[in-house]
């Protein structure tokens, strides 16, 4: 069995578990009283490289990183993400540390607080700002989410390096053709009921988005309220929660080998952010959102409070696939058997932020 690496971003630091041979051991707090909100796992190059954004109530955001599993890490004297002078901004949190794919060798992206991407060309070591997004035209115009105002997805394409889609709260999903040297708003189709206007061009509250592993034109969307499918990479949506006890949450998932393989985990609503009916449980589908069936043996069968946030929810990408999540009472699930049962790796944890799974070897 491949060992499995599992970064665990909480409101008070970073836990990193190894799976070995079927055993889990669990490693930290690393960062100790510091919110972890993004990490990112590239495993491009022989050792996976950690790369942790951090939040210091002291010292501010910063992004560090491993490449030896955390034993040691690395931080640069200066910071890493920052927003250069007459931008009239600073850095106040990181919500996303993207690794691009193969078709991009050592390119990582930052989405950050206020609403912007970062990208490096060095795989984490610098960050330079996108110009291009942080001075579009409708950028004035942009409003913060509940969670304030961050670029908190970045989806890469596997046959086109130049081809980025990202997520904004709460100024919806914007695309680049060009390798991020423009941008276009992509929400037709998504609702945004607290906007004038049937389907405005943008300010829509998108929570998450996620590419369909066979087809890269089809795109799952968590929005604040729906759940949508872009069947033409961003172009148009179409509302598939239909079937859903609720169609509010935060995350959204794509299976990592199967096509039309999507998961949610359905919240009941914004103005009551516990799981839908109070039940612990993820929803699948496998037809590209015509149908849902619920996941949830070996969870909790009591009443239930634990909210699963964004980023929260991941897959180890191995065959078959090993999938992961963490909820905001500080509890830890996996599955080996993409989703059909599940058990419980940790409780009592921090409030839990991020997970990030990868085959380590």
């Amino acid at each position: 069995m491949s060992e499995v690496l599992l970064a665990v971003g909480t409101r008070k630091g970073l836990f990193l578990g190894r799976r070995r041979a079927g055993a889990w051991e669990f490693e930290g707090p690393y960062f100790t009283g510091e919110a972890v909100y993004a990490v990112g796992l590239d495993t491009r190059g022989p050792v996976p490289r950690v790369l942790v954004g951090a939040d210091s109530a002291h010292w501010g955001p910063s992004v560090l990183r491993s490449d030896d599993l955390g034993a040691s890490w690395q931080e640069p004297a200066s910071p890493t993400v920052r927003f250069p002078e007459g931008t009239g901004a600073s850095l106040e949190r990181l919500w996303q540390l993207q690794p691009a794919g193969p078709e991009a060798p050592g390119v990582v992206y930052a989405g950050a607080e206020p609403a912007a991407l970062f990208a490096s060309r060095d795989g984490g070591d610098t960050f330079a700002l996108v110009r291009s997004l942080w001075e579009h035209p409708t950028r004035s115009r942009w409003q913060p989410g509940g969670g304030g105002e961050g670029l908190h997805t970045v989806v890469t394409d596997p046959r086109d390096a130049d081809a980025l889609t990202v997520a904004v709260s709460a100024a919806g999903v914007f695309r680049s053709r060009d390798g991020g040297a423009s941008w276009a708003p992509s929400n037709r189709g998504i609702s945004a009921d607290f906007l004038p206007g049937p389907d405005p061009e943008f300010g829509q509250c998108v929570h998450k988005i996620a590419r369909d592993a066979a087809d890269p034109d089809r795109l799952y969307l968590q929005n604040h309220w729906g759940v949508y499918r872009s069947d033409d990479a961003g172009a148009h949506w179409s509302d598939i929660g239909g079937a859903l006890p609720s169609d509010f949450g935060f995350t959204v998932l794509a299976h990592p080998s199967r096509a039309d393989t999507a998961y949610v985990f359905p919240i009941a609503a914004d103005s009551d952010r516990v799981p839908a009916g109070h039940r612990c449980r993820l929803f699948r589908t496998t037809d590209g959102g015509a149908h849902w069936e619920p996941l949830s043996r070996g969870l909790p069968t009591e009443d239930h409070y634990g909210t699963v946030l964004r980023d929260a929810l991941c897959t180890d990408g191995a065959d078959p696939a090993g999938m992961y999540f963490g909820n905001r009472n500080g509890e830890l699930y996996a599955s080996a058997d993409e989703g059909e049962s599940w058990r419980q790796l940790a409780a009592h944890l921090p409030d839990v932020l991020c997970v990030r799974a990868a085959v380590a070897g």
